[in-house]
């Protein structure tokens, strides 16, 4: 699927988020801030997929 620019942007700044909270989640493995911040992690993976869904229903360069 060719996608454009904006999609590509979008993308990067969901997982880069994503990445920080696992990191954190990892530092702290077995407190309540591991747990808060995986759990966090995994509603912005489904934010994302929304997002990305949205967007690729609306560009026509996506789409």
């Amino acid at each position: 699927m060719k996608t454009c620019h904006q999609f590509d942007t979008v993308r990067a700044e969901y997982e880069r988020e994503i990445g920080f909270m696992l990191a954190h989640s990892k530092r702290h493995e077995g407190r309540s801030a591991a747990k808060s911040s995986a759990k966090h992690a995994a509603s912005t993976k489904q934010r994302m997929a929304r997002a990305l869904n949205s967007h690729v229903g609306r560009c026509p360069e996506c789409g």
